[in-house]
């Protein structure tokens, strides 16, 4: 964990440049991204405060999580924002083989394509953001965009604190970049008190914030 760097080195870009590590335009748009939910009691305040700021977000869902909160899930959709699949048991791809990983995976799309047009593009972003070659091949083979990150919050990392989650937002965001944050219980104190105070820096900067559509 102490050797993760919030904003990601050009060099893991270069190195897998079909993975979308962020979206270039002319516009001041970021795209926050929240993974690991849905989670009561916390993505429901991320939502809140999403609305709050006027601002679209994307949701990488563990399937299980789908299941067990239902009705958090169809807020998020009745709100605006993207969805995407974080595989249903938050699998590690490079623990796992690609037969396995990939059935994981379609578990949760299946959940997902009840909610969404047969045209959606399909968004996947791998836990640990780790996943085989292989894998990410295979998976963009059957029409997924892998959606990696420009900025990572750190938000999961208890020995930061809430300042410094919020000015690893602040200091590495800039237009277009795509941003981590988790709607988990685990980082559930560093990110609420991050998001809205990234949303006011920005938003006093004229940026917008929109969900993923690839």
């Amino acid at each position: 964990m102490k050797l993760l760097h919030p904003k990601t080195p050009w060099l893991a870009k270069k190195a897998f440049p079909s993975y979308v590590w962020d979206i270039s335009n002319q516009e001041k748009v970021i795209y926050l991204t929240f993974d690991d939910g849905p989670t009561p009691g916390v993505t429901n305040q991320v939502l809140t405060i999403l609305s709050n700021f006027d601002a679209k977000a994307t949701f990488f869902c563990i399937g299980k999580n789908i299941e067990q909160n239902l009705g958090i899930y169809e807020q998020i959709i009745s709100e605006g924002h993207s969805l995407g699949n974080h595989t249903y048991s938050h699998l590690k791809g490079w623990k796992n083989n690609n037969t396995d990983y990939l059935k994981d995976i379609k578990k949760t799309q299946d959940i997902l394509d009840k909610a969404l047009s047969k045209n959606s593009t399909k968004l996947f972003r791998p836990p640990y953001g780790r996943l085989k070659p292989s894998q990410g091949k295979s998976l963009q083979k059957l029409g997924y965009k892998v959606v990696m990150w420009d900025v990572l919050a750190i938000d999961w990392d208890a020995s930061l604190s809430k300042e410094q989650v919020a000015q690893n937002i602040i200091k590495n965001t800039d237009d277009g970049s795509i941003v981590v944050l988790h709607d988990s219980l685990k980082a559930s104190e560093n990110m609420l008190y991050a998001l809205p105070k990234a949303l006011t820096f920005f938003s006093k900067k004229g940026y917008r914030f929109k969900n993923i559509v690839l």
